[in-house]
C-alpha cells in the first residue's frame, strides 16, 4: 500500500488537516489509480489502459496540479491552467506510446473574492462527497453509462454497482477529443468533510458505511485507512484510492459567498476551459 500520512495546514483564511491512502486491490497487480494531496489541491486520478498506460495516464492528470502547490489559495486560472496541462500532456504522450484515459475528481481550494471556496472539479467515475451536518453527500455526478441508464428511469440506482457495464465511462481526460470537466463551486465551511475516491471505494462500500466511518472516526488518517480497509475486505477487484480531508477552522464573510450547483467549466466561468 503506498500511503500519504496526515498533514496540517494554516492559512491565514482556513485550517486543514488531510490523508490519503492508494492499493492495486485484492486482484490488480499494478495500481493504476494516482493520487495528489497538497495545498491547496486534492485530486484522484484512475487510469484506464492497462498497466503502463493507465499509470500513465492518471499521473499526468494529477502531476498536471502539482504547480498549485504552495502557501496560498489558488484562483479560477490556476485551475484552468491546470486542466489544460493535463490535456495537453495526454495528449503529446499518446502520439509516441499507447496512452489509456483517466478520470479525475477532487477540489482544489480557490480565493473568490478574499473568501475561500472550494472549486470541485469532476470527469469520469471518480467521485468527490462532502460529509457536514451529519450528512454524507455525492457532490460529483459520474460520467458513466450506468448513471445515464439510473437518470432515465431504465436503471435503479441500487441495481447500478451490480450492472456489467458499470464500469464504462462516457467522459475522461485523455479520451480521445477533449470532453467537458464539471465543476462545483461551494464555501469552504468549518466542519466539513471532504472524501475524494477512486471507483475501487465507492464501487466496493456502500454510501451508508462510508457515512458512519467518516462521522465515527475523528482522525482523517485513520478514516482514511478503514474506508481502504473496507474495500480491500469486501474484495477490491479494482485499485482503490481515498483521500479525506477535514476543515477545522474558516474565515467567513457570509455576503460574499458563492455556491453553484453542477455546470461544467465552459458553462460557468467564461474562461473557455473545457471545449
Amino acid at each position: 500500500m503506498s500511503a500519504v500520512g496526515e498533514f496540517r495546514y494554516s492559512h491565514p483564511s482556513i485550517s486543514l488537516r488531510w490523508a490519503g491512502a492508494t492499493h492495486p486491490g485484492m486482484r490488480r497487480a499494478v495500481n493504476e489509480d494516482s493520487v495528489f494531496a497538497s495545498f491547496p489541491v486534492f485530486v484522484v486520478a484512475d487510469g484506464m489502459g492497462g498497466h503502463a498506460a493507465g499509470d500513465v495516464a492518471s499521473t499526468l492528470a494529477v502531476e498536471a496540479f502539482r504547480s498549485l502547490r504552495g502557501r496560498a489559495l489558488a484562483d479560477v486560472a490556476h485551475v484552468e491552467r491546470a486542466l489544460e496541462r493535463a490535456f495537453d500532456s495526454m495528449h503529446e504522450h499518446a502520439r509516441s506510446a499507447q496512452l489509456g484515459g483517466s478520470t479525475l475528481s477532487g477540489a482544489v481550494l480557490v480565493d473568490v473574492g478574499g473568501i475561500a471556496h472550494w472549486l470541485i472539479l469532476n470527469i469520469g467515475d471518480s467521485r468527490t462527497y462532502l460529509y457536514e451536518h451529519g450528512e454524507l453527500r455525492q457532490v460529483t455526478i459520474d460520467h458513466s453509462v450506468v448513471q445515464e441508464l439510473v437518470e432515465t428511469g431504465s436503471l435503479r440506482s441500487g441495481d447500478a454497482r451490480t450492472h456489467p457495464h458499470r464500469n464504462v465511462i462516457t467522459r475522461a481526460l485523455g479520451a480521445g477529443q477533449r470532453q467537458s470537466v464539471d465543476i462545483w463551486l461551494r464555501p469552504a465551511e468549518r466542519g466539513q468533510r471532504m472524501l475524494v475516491c477512486s471507483d475501487g471505494l465507492s464501487g466496493e462500500v456502500e454510501d451508508a458505511e462510508m457515512a458512519d466511518i467518516l462521522r465515527d472516526v475523528a482522525a482523517p488518517a485513520a478514516a482514511a485507512a478503514l474506508l481502504l480497509r473496507r474495500a480491500l475486505d469486501a474484495g477490491a477487484p479494482d485499485n482503490v484510492s481515498v483521500v479525506v480531508v477535514d476543515v477545522d477552522a474558516v474565515e467567513l464573510a457570509d455576503e460574499d459567498l458563492f455556491d453553484t450547483h453542477a455546470q461544467t467549466l465552459d458553462d460557468t466561468i467564461p474562461t473557455g476551459l473545457g471545449r
